[in-house]
């Protein structure tokens, strides 16, 4: 099979018959061997009712998911990817603003020019200026700075993946924003875009409010740090555990030879209970033990569960 399309949606019943014929359309004048798999992520309007009955009417190609809640966008891309059979997979929203017009080039670019994974870039949009765009040109800029990855739109829901791409990265949390990010840590380097074209919604309102953009940024730092300092913790926790333990331990040095001092010299000196320095070098040498030793349980239980399946294998012969 050529080409895997998957589809996550929660609440567009109205626009999937459309989106429906416009796919098999775009599927039929190209010739390709395709499926395409509707994941509905727990909705509550008529949407499985409508996958149903386009599956009913194409069985050849249609199938479907159906969450029995509402898991979020990564979840039914999680559950997309594992089932997924193309050779190809393609990923895009049910709204309507992504064009499948789109795809046979996106394909092209995988199994001609290589690509690895290519990401969509709406370099024109049609959504809100305030609330929308400058947010998601800041976002963006933000990811390509922390991941390296030189995409001007990385959260796009129109990309076109290599199938070993889908079935060697986990999508987890909301981490659909950084598919790239996480294909690259995988070791899946060649990650191309594709200006395409983007559409005004039809039906229906936006299922995403202003908190994705806050949410974007904290998952962006636990991809990173999971990504740096994953399978090491101690290389982060037993750090700076061990700075703050030397730094505490050696202002307590100075505030206890401060006081032999004043001892020495002028015969008394404020007891060391009462001195805000002292309490807040054992603060420190505390922290510093607490730290050191969260780096290191969490190296016993990487080792304890790491197994052979996290080493990819691109090939043997």
């Amino acid at each position: 099979m050529e080409l895997s399309i998957i589809v996550p949606l929660y609440n567009e019943a109205e626009s999937l018959p459309s989106l429906h014929e416009w796919i098999s359309r775009v599927m039929k004048e190209n010739k390709f061997s395709y499926e395409l798999l509707f994941v509905n992520d727990g909705s509550t309007d008529d949407s499985w009712r409508v996958i149903r009955t386009l599956q009913k009417q194409d069985k050849e190609h249609v199938h479907g998911i159906c969450f029995r809640r509402n898991y979020g966008k990564s979840a039914a891309l999680y559950c997309g990817f594992k089932a997924a059979q193309g050779d190809v997979v393609i990923t895009m929203d049910a709204d309507l603003q992504d064009s499948p017009d789109e795809i046979p080039e996106l394909y092209r670019m995988i199994t001609e020019d290589g690509f690895d994974l290519v990401s969509g870039w709406k370099q024109k949009r049609y959504d809100n200026a305030l609330t929308k765009n400058l947010p998601s040109k800041l976002f963006n800029a933000t990811a390509r700075r922390v991941t390296g990855i030189q995409l001007h739109d990385m959260n796009c829901g129109l990309k076109a993946y290599r199938k070993d791409v889908v079935k060697n990265i986990e999508v987890f949390s909301e981490m659909h924003r950084y598919i790239p990010y996480l294909a690259k840590n995988a070791g899946f380097t060649k990650i191309g875009e594709k200006v395409v074209q983007h559409r005004k919604r039809e039906f229906g309102v936006s299922k995403f409010g202003m908190n994705r953009f806050v949410n974007g940024y904290l998952d962006l730092m636990t991809i990173w740090f999971l990504n740096k300092f994953g399978k090491q913790p101690m290389h982060f926790f037993g750090l700076v555990g061990s700075l703050m333990f030397l730094i505490g331990m050696i202002a307590i040095c100075i505030v206890i030879g401060m006081k032999i001092h004043a001892l020495c010299t002028v015969g008394t000196s404020m007891l060391l209970g009462v001195n805000p320095y002292f309490h807040i070098s054992i603060l420190m040498m505390i922290l510093g033990c607490m730290l050191f030793l969260a780096g290191f349980l969490g190296e016993l239980i990487i080792r304890n569960s790491q197994s052979r399946n996290d080493y990819l294998i691109k090939e043997e012969i």
